[in-house]
């Protein structure tokens, strides 16, 4: 505990000042010093000095620390294929993955649709799945606009998900019956950095990607993972961890997701932590009411995924998830991508609503409507696919 005070007190004394109660102005920790006060002048050194330092902060005050590398025993199993899915549009395969723990043995059913009229391996979209389990239907007879295959499918991406419930169940009472019971040392209520919820989800989507790098019909370089609202968190923590995954995409996850933390609009981190208490580290809870003295914001989070791509967006009237905190985040994020040569988001205007932002390595866009994924979402995250892969 002395160790958090600290770093609360340091932060608050040298990195943080609050200069506005209407939150006009607000100075944010630069991504660009390091903890010993240098400044990141290269890729190179963002790589191998910052990014590092950045993912320890987050690992150690908010998400926690998940198992890195692949498990034990990891093992793919194809237990349903139907080459006529779709009208005879796509192939969906049903795959076990298979995975081995400490304490015991897990399984996760990954639910994949290729299209068939492929020459060569396509691109894919992974979706952690948060909502009602027969959204993943392999069988399509439940169809839904928060997974649009059909529509995917036509525009010539494969498409795969994963239901959360496969990793930890979204309670705070059972979460911890799932994965963690196989990782004790990560789980343990003693360490104020044990992995919670969100990053077990998180973990979920790396174990998928093994096995999407292992399918031939899928392209490894163009693999996308994507969430909405608790699934863009965890979206966004995977391609924080993981960087295999070339775009990550955050459909309106708020607050610990895209939205910045010190503006203090919309859902706010003592709110959050009291409401779903298993979803981060317990250090998280040290930071209720003083998201000034965290040592990081989301706008870190997302420089995290540079120089690969990353997708935000908002809704309209979805003001618990602070849509000007989001598109904020993905405008401070920008000079990371400078670092690499490359543009950001390229603006700090923010656009109109349905009027994407798609000219750099960051997008976004803010659509008319409320909290939830659309198909006109899905459009405009496979419009900027089609430019950049």
């Amino acid at each position: 505990m002395a160790t958090h005070v600290k770093t609360a007190i340091l932060s608050f004394l040298i990195l943080l000042v609050f200069t506005s109660c209407s939150n006009s102005e607000i100075v944010l920790p630069d991504p660009l010093i390091t903890k010993s006060s240098e400044r990141v002048e290269d890729a190179v050194m963002w790589q191998s000095v910052r990014r590092p330092e950045i993912l320890e902060e987050f690992r150690t005050h908010i998400y926690g620390r998940m198992p890195l590398g692949q498990p034990n025993n990891l093992k793919f199993v194809i237990v349903e294929e139907n080459v006529e899915a779709v009208d005879g549009q796509a192939t969906c395969r049903e795959v076990d993955i298979h995975f081995s723990g400490p304490e015991g043995d897990g399984k996760i059913r990954l639910v994949l649709f290729v299209p068939n009229n492929i020459t060569e391996p396509v691109p894919v979209f992974l979706l952690i799945l948060h909502r009602s389990p027969k959204k993943m239907d392999p069988a399509r007879e439940y169809k839904t606009p928060f997974w649009p295959v059909e529509m995917i499918i036509e525009r010539g991406y494969a498409t795969a998900t994963f239901h959360v419930s496969d990793l930890a169940e979204d309670d705070p009472d059972t979460w911890k019956e799932g994965v963690c019971s196989l990782f004790p040392e990560y789980s343990s209520e003693n360490r104020g950095d044990r992995w919670g919820a969100i990053a077990v989800w998180a973990w979920g989507a790396l174990r998928s990607m093994d096995y999407l790098i292992s399918d031939q019909d899928i392209d490894p370089d163009r693999i996308a993972v994507i969430g909405h609202s608790r699934g863009g968190k965890s979206a966004l923590w995977a391609g924080a961890e993981d960087e295999r995954f070339s775009l990550v995409i955050s459909n309106e996850s708020g607050c610990t997701g895209a939205a910045l933390a010190r503006r203090r609009e919309g859902e706010k981190v003592r709110t959050i932590n009291r409401r779903f208490p298993h979803w981060f580290a317990p250090n998280y809870k040290i930071y209720n009411n003083r998201e000034f003295a965290l040592p990081v914001d989301q706008h870190m989070l997302i420089a995290l995924m540079a120089p690969r791509r990353v997708y935000i967006s908002s809704a309209e009237n979805d003001g618990w998830a602070d849509p000007e905190g989001e598109f904020l985040s993905s405008v401070y994020a920008e000079p990371v991508y400078k670092l690499f040569g490359l543009q950001g988001l390229g603006t700090s205007i923010m656009p109109e609503t349905d009027q994407p932002v798609h000219n750099g390595h960051i997008a976004y866009h803010i659509r008319e409507g409320r909290h939830d994924l659309k198909e006109q979402d899905w459009n405009y995250f496979m419009d900027y696919a089609d430019c950049c892969w």
